[in-house]
């Protein structure tokens, strides 16, 4: 044989292979376009699974009842023909001792092969049962009843698939046709009654088990939509918090940097001052110097000089001094906005402090602070939290309600509203709020001024933390000029 020869002889069995293929594709189309499977097979194995052995108990209880039903059958046999019971016995109860009950308990130790299991546990007691008419003295005269008591069975007790039904259908039928070929003449036009109530009934059985896969389907592909949508959520919403967090973060941050950069501008005057001044005492020091090296001083000089140090040195402490205080009052800002702890103060007094220190600050941009607060309110809260409201309300009342060089006044004032309750008021003069925006100040990343830098997450920290740290409510509230923002705390905040 040449090799050209025995190239073509490999070759032959090719056009077999390839006819195959579009055979197989031709049925997975037809049935899912008739929604009886899906296209991925990894979706198609979830949905087996999900279908035929997600609840193997029940179907194990089911396949005990059927094989209890099939054998119990032989009562009926004794009442119409005691004679033949012993052989209706053997075949029935043979098949349920030896398959049936066999094949339950099997299911729940192999539940990979569950379909396969659940088909021969239909198959073989559908293709034995015909084998009864021919012992029993009426032959098939009922046997039409039999087999739509089997179909009856395993259309609406067990979880099987429409192709493993159809199986089901082919199979019992043919066993049914062989063994009434085997059967004495029967009586004219009962073969054709036979076969047309069974194959009703496999028809009947078809469609109930089709349209019970096919809602099936459609319930999991809802089902398995709805859980990557919401694994997609939360994955989402995971990275927003992680976003939103980094924003907060960043929002603390720019804050206190507005807060350095304040605190920096002013200190940097009295210690520019400081150093101004103690440029002049060394140059006063080194004229002195100079004279008394040069030997003749005279007393109104010498009084005059170490009258200009004098003045010097407490110019020099004086700014020395209030640069000092500025520092140490930005260092307990600082430290009060991160503690956490609850501790008691008094509220007047808290609040002077806080604005004092927030004023260098605050007057840079025009706006003086005045407070109503009368003496006797203690609360037990966390101060560091409060004062970060404060200070976030306060720096957007300076931002916001007074465009350009405008100056105005922010009023804070306190009240106890009840013997636990206590409201701080603080109102601007300003510009105001519209209305149509008055209903998302609260909102995260919500501004008006993110050309200017701003993200919208200032008010929005404000709130989470009168709400979650504070346990109170903030809200805005109504005025003819300006804005007021409205805090209800409880004397005692949450542990």
């Amino acid at each position: 044989m040449s090799s050209s020869e025995r190239s073509d002889s490999r070759a032959a069995p090719l056009p077999v292979v390839t006819a195959a293929v579009p055979r197989r594709q031709w049925l997975h189309d037809l049935l899912k376009a008739a929604g009886l499977r899906f296209d991925d097979p990894a979706e198609e194995r979830r949905f087996v699974d999900s279908y035929v052995r997600s609840q193997i108990g029940w179907t194990q209880a089911a396949m005990l009842l059927g094989a209890l039903t099939y054998a119990g059958y032989t009562f009926w046999d004794w009442m119409l023909y005691p004679e033949v019971v012993p052989i209706t016995l053997a075949i029935r109860g043979g098949t349920a001792v030896l398959v049936l009950l066999p094949l339950t308990l099997l299911l729940g130790a192999v539940r990979r092969w569950a379909e396969t299991i659940l088909l021969l546990y239909c198959v073989i007691p559908g293709c034995v049962l015909p084998s009864v008419y021919l012992v029993l003295p009426s032959g098939f005269t009922y046997a039409s009843a039999g087999m739509i008591i089997v179909i009856l069975f395993v259309s609406t007790m067990l979880p099987l698939r429409i192709g493993s039904l159809l199986v089901f259908c082919v199979t019992t039928w043919l066993a049914f046709a062989f063994a009434e070929r085997l059967a004495p003449e029967m009586s004219p036009g009962l073969g054709f009654i036979n076969h047309f109530l069974i194959g009703n009934s496999y028809l009947l059985s078809l469609y109930a088990i089709g349209a019970r896969e096919h809602r099936a389907r459609r319930q999991f592909a809802t089902t398995e939509a709805l859980q990557r949508e919401t694994a997609r959520s939360e994955a989402s919403l995971r990275e927003l918090r992680a976003t939103q967090a980094h924003l907060v973060q960043a929002e603390k941050l720019a804050a206190l940097g507005q807060l350095v950069a304040g605190i920096g501008h002013e200190v940097s005057t009295p210690i520019g001052l400081a150093l101004t001044t103690s440029t002049a005492m060394q140059a006063d020091v080194r004229g002195l110097t100079r004279a008394l090296d040069g030997g003749a001083v005279r007393r109104s000089d010498l009084t005059r000089g170490i009258g200009r140090l004098d003045e010097g040195l407490q110019m020099t402490q004086q700014n020395l001094l209030r640069a000092s205080e500025m520092i140490h009052a930005f260092k307990q800002v600082a430290v009060d906005q991160a503690n956490e702890q609850r501790e008691g103060f008094e509220l007047r007094g808290w609040l002077s402090a806080s604005f004092d220190k927030l004023r260098p600050l605050l007057s840079r941009r025009g706006l003086t602070v005045e407070l109503n607060v009368p003496e006797g309110i203690t609360l037990i809260s966390r101060p560091g939290a409060l004062g970060q409201v404060l200070g976030i309300l306060a720096f957007n009342a300076a931002i916001h309600a007074y465009p350009g060089d405008a100056e105005g006044v922010l009023h804070v004032e306190a009240a106890r509203i009840a013997p636990d309750r206590v409201r701080i008021t603080l109102a601007d003069d300003g510009v105001g709020i519209p209305a149509d925006l008055a209903e998302r100040i609260f909102e995260p990343f919500f501004t008006t001024k993110r050309d200017g830098g701003s993200i919208g997450l200032g008010l929005h920290i404000a709130f989470n933390l009168v709400a979650s740290t504070l346990g109170g409510t903030i809200e805005l509230i109504g005025r003819e000029r300006g804005a007021a923002f409205q805090i209800d705390l409880p004397t005692t905040s949450p542990s």
